[in-house]
């Protein structure tokens, strides 16, 4: 009788340990995984916080014409009416 009963209470034990580790709505493994989550999204905070902070730098220069035609013609392609553009690709290096 006291055996039946010590199996009971071990597995009483084991199903509540599972259900707090894996089903229950805040268990554990989701709480592991909502913590990689945070840290993950924390540095893609951090990253972006860092490039709104160089450009709000660059944003004085932004409005000054030589820059506006310099990404006009790097970024976008563009080129003044009768302009040809030759592009100048480099070989890659073979090591």
């Amino acid at each position: 009788m006291r055996r039946a009963r010590l199996w009971s209470f071990v597995a009483l034990a084991a199903a509540a340990l599972v259900w707090v580790v894996f089903l229950d709505s805040h268990s554990l493994y989701r709480r592991l995984r909502w913590e990689q989550e945070r840290t993950q999204l924390d540095a893609d905070t951090r990253a972006m916080q860092a490039e709104i902070e160089r450009l709000s730098r660059e944003l004085p220069r932004a409005a000054e014409p030589e820059v506006v035609e310099r990404l006009a013609r790097e970024q976008y392609g563009m080129r003044r009416p009768g302009e040809t553009v030759y592009r100048v690709e480099t070989p890659p290096v073979n090591d």
